[in-house]
């Protein structure tokens, strides 16, 4: 076995043993929104891998990871009714074609990416977070591309790139900020990452970077960062 192999190794049974644990709900205090009885279900794709040709732009070995272990991200069309232009991870709603919502987050990563399904582990579904300005309830789905296949976007009109990011870069310091959105007298603030991806650079805030960031903490991976540097947002249109 390569090194590189071993670091791939360990990260997956890192990633393998979050699944399962009841209590990892209560870390998602962040993210959870009071949920309406209606809520529909939804489902995402987390899938991480070992990336070819591309190589971290963190300067220093990252600590807990392979410079070489990335996850899989999109960017939404700009002409999107919800959350347009954002970063996020695959998925969408649970159709009544779907067994569960495993069988959605693979169907729509396929649809969304062109990714072959049949080249990823699944690893285990996350307890589901409900969100209640859209009216979802979210599963987490973690998955291992143990065989990688060429991605790209499917339907522009769903989206405009699909990119794998290394994640020593997200867990960079220097990429990492705390994004606000002030309205009405309130405050909302959360955790954000700065990634390259497609030729750009992006933010990755909201929904995507609050789920990353409590499982980069819970998998002992997060490096120490300035929380104080902040970046105001643009009020998002009211729903």
């Amino acid at each position: 076995m390569t090194p590189r192999d071993g670091a791939s190794d360990a990260a997956r049974t890192q990633l393998t043993a979050l699944t399962g644990r009841p209590w990892l709900a209560e870390r998602w205090a962040d993210v959870r929104e009071d949920g309406d009885e209606g809520a529909r279900p939804a489902a995402v794709l987390i899938l991480f891998g070992v990336l070819d040709g591309l190589p971290s732009d963190h300067e220093a070995q990252a600590r807990a990871v392979s410079r070489d272990l990335d996850v899989l991200l999109l960017a939404r069309a700009t002409t999107l009714r919800s959350h347009a232009g954002q970063i996020a991870f695959p998925g969408g709603r649970v159709d009544d074609g779907d067994a569960d919502p495993i069988d959605a987050a693979l169907r729509e990563a396929r649809e969304e990416t062109g990714l072959d399904p049949a080249g990823v582990e699944v690893l285990g579904a996350l307890e589901a977070i409900p969100l209640s300005r859209s009216s979802h309830l979210v599963t987490p789905v973690l998955a291992w591309w143990a065989a990688p296949t060429a991605v790209a976007p499917v339907d522009h009109a769903e989206s405009s790139a699909v990119f794998r990011i290394p994640v020593a870069d997200l867990l960079d310091p220097g990429n990492r900020c705390t994004t606000v959105i002030r309205r009405d007298g309130m405050e909302w603030r959360g955790p954000a990452f700065t990634v390259h991806g497609a030729g750009d650079e992006r933010l990755v805030w909201g929904f995507t970077a609050m789920v990353l960031d409590v499982l980069f903490d819970e998998l002992g991976w997060t490096e120490p960062w300035d929380r104080s540097r902040e970046l105001d947002l643009p009020l998002p249109p009211r729903p």
